[in-house]
Parts: C-alpha cells; structure tokens; sequence
C-alpha cells in the first residue's frame, strides 16, 4: 500500500518557519540509485504545483505537475498518474515508453471526465489545466515523459573531447511545449494551417490563441472540446474561442535513455525555476554544493534572481503574500535525484544492508514501497 502524505505541505516536509512560511523542503532521503531532495515555493492563492516521489528498491518514480487555472488538475494528476503507470507496468510485464503513454492518456480521459460531470456546478473545470513531467528509473534504464513546460535535466560528467571536460556538463533530456520556442510555435501552426491567428504575441509573449503559452497538458478542456465554447454559462467565465478542432494535445515526448557511469545527478523542475535560471545555472549549483539541502538552495537562488530583477531585497520578497506573491514568481518545485553507481553514497555512508538485493528483480516495480512524498 502507498503511503500518500495527504496532509498540508507544513506537516509533510520541514521547513515553513517564521521567515519563509511559503517554502517547505525535505533535505536528503534515499532512493534505489542514491539520495533525492525537494523543495517546494508557493506563490498562487492555491498551490498549483504538485509533486511525488515514488521509491522501491528496484525503482524510482518522480511526478511534477505545473498547474494553471487551479489546482484542481495537478492534484487529480498526483491522485492518478502512477496508479496507471503501476497498472500497464503490470500488464506490460514491464516499465515501456508504450505503457507510460497509455498512463498519460488514461489520466487524460479521467480527468476529462471528471471535468464533464462537474463542470455545469463548476464551468471554471473546463479552463483548468497542468503540465505534466514524469520520469523513472527501472533497471538502469531512464523514462521522461514530458506534457508542457517542466523540465529534466541531467549533470553528467563532461566526456573526452567536449569543451568543458573534466567538469560536469547540463543535458536536457524534455522538450519545452511552449509556443515561446519557435519550432514549438511552428509545430503549432503546421497543424492549423487554415488558422492565421492560432498563435499570437501578446505584449511580447507567445500564446495560442492569445490564451496559453503550452501546447500539451492535462485538461484544458475547452481547449481541446469543441462544445464548451458554446455553453453561455462557460461564456460568462471565459471568453470562447469557437473551436474549429482541439488547439492542444496530452500526446508526451518520451525519452528512455540507458544510465551511464558519468551520469551524476537528475533535476526535475515545474517551470518556475527554469524562468529564472538556465540548466547551466542550476547544474553548476548542485555540482559545487553539499547535498544537504540542494533543492532548497536552488530554490532560494531562483528566488534571489527574482528580488534581483524586481530591485528588492530577497527578504523583502519573503514577507510578501501567497496570491500577491503571484505578481513576483510562479510556484517552484524542483526535485534533486542524485544518482549513485556503487553502494557507497558520496557521503561515504553506507546505505542499509538489503536495500539492493532486489534490484532488477521483483515483478511489480511498485511491490517494495520505500517512500512515497505527496505535495
């Protein structure tokens, strides 16, 4: 049985204290390959963004769900998603890009069956939405599964030959669905040629149909359902984009990638963080910093860029509140996984005898749970 942390961020992580009530973090905890760390700062009325680690000892799954609208959908995506993953994981015999689509389209339909029975007491469910970053590790073998603009990253050690060899490198390893991309933008228009103004820049942001800047997600229904826009109960909440065809997909970019030795470290992040700084940026602050801690500090870097920007002081921006605080920053989670190779983590702390007797070996990856964080 999962052991889902239902209860409010301030009793699931530390952190939240007097100075910095809108961040919560848990230091370091163990995973099958090494140690991982979150951190989580909320700046909407709501917290949007939601998160998960999943750990057994021949497994680990991290979920990052970026909301928009609300947090109706990131939540129903944390309540739904790895339930799937674990069902065709199953049937499948087996972790496969095939498997995690269907968990992705699954949650998809769910979601937007969900909004269709609540939505006539609820109209504003047509407009919610979230992006969606799943990644996991089942024998040495890496998964991304990307809807949106959150974001994976790996620091590897730089090779024999590339620019920065000898020091750690940044590889992105999602694709960015956000119409700020050009080919994003193109891959958008290719498929409404019909629809001169299927994107447009609004005060120097792209965004489909002047709306939204992402092109796939979880939800969005009226975006995506023709019949919304011509409810006049949905009118009176949003401004209706007459459909000719659904302007956005929850069709993932997947990729599966074999863990090398040079593979030291994954970030998982909602889009919060990647406004603020660059992969580069963010590699290089886990590469030169303990571990203790890591998610919060570059979460606390990201919030310095922003009081930088701004021309105020960090804890200026501290004191302001949740709601308000929407006007400075998104939401941020970030999830460090560090990925250790031997038995001995950098610590130089052995891990628990048995931790990894059955790596590589269970059927059902989920059987084992270690831990399971629910933001």
């Amino acid at each position: 049985m999962l052991d889902r942390c239902l209860r409010p961020l301030e009793m699931c992580f530390g952190g939240g204290g007097d100075d910095e009530t809108l961040l919560w973090d848990t230091d370091l905890k163990p995973h099958a390959s090494g140690n991982y760390s979150i951190a989580v700062v909320q700046a909407n009325s709501s917290l949007e963004d939601q998160a998960q680690v999943f750990t057994s000892p021949s497994a680990t799954f991290v979920g990052v769900y970026d909301g928009h609208g609300g947090p109706q959908a990131s939540r129903f995506i944390t309540n739904h998603l790895f339930s799937f993953v674990r069902k065709y994981t199953a049937e499948e015999g087996g972790l496969s890009e095939e498997g995690i689509k269907k968990a992705f389209e699954s949650t998809e339909e769910e979601f937007l069956r969900f909004v269709k029975q609540s939505w006539i007491a609820r109209p504003q469910m047509a407009s919610v939405g979230s992006c969606c970053l799943l990644g996991a590790i089942s024998k040495n073998v890496l998964y991304v599964a990307n809807l949106g603009d959150s974001r994976a990253v790996l620091g590897r050690e730089a090779l024999e030959g590339e620019v920065n060899c000898g020091g750690v490198v940044a590889e992105r390893l999602s694709t960015d669905h956000n119409v700020g991309v050009e080919e994003v933008r193109k891959e958008v228009e290719a498929l409404h040629p019909d629809d001169a103004h299927i994107v447009v820049c609004i005060r120097g942001v792209w965004r489909i149909k002047g709306i939204i800047q992402v092109s796939r997600s979880i939800g969005d229904a009226y975006l995506k359902k023709p019949n919304f826009d011509t409810n006049p109960l949905f009118q009176q909440i949003v401004y209706p984009v007459y459909l000719k065809r659904p302007v956005m997909t929850a069709e993932p970019s997947i990729v599966t990638r074999k863990l090398k030795a040079n593979d030291l470290f994954l970030i998982f992040a909602s889009d919060g963080l990647w406004e603020n700084l660059t992969d580069e940026e963010v590699v290089q602050i886990i590469s030169k910093s303990p571990r203790i801690g890591i998610a919060k500090r570059l979460v606390t870097v990201a919030l310095e860029e922003v009081a930088k920007k701004r021309e105020m002081k960090y804890d200026d921006l501290k004191k302001v509140e949740k709601g308000l605080r929407r006007h400075f920053h998104d939401d941020i989670t970030v999830i460090v996984l560090y990925l250790d190779h031997s038995k001995k983590s950098i610590n130089g702390s052995s891990r628990h005898k048995g931790d990894y007797d059955c790596i590589n070996t269970p059927i059902d990856i989920f059987s084992q749970t270690a831990d399971y964080v629910h933001l």
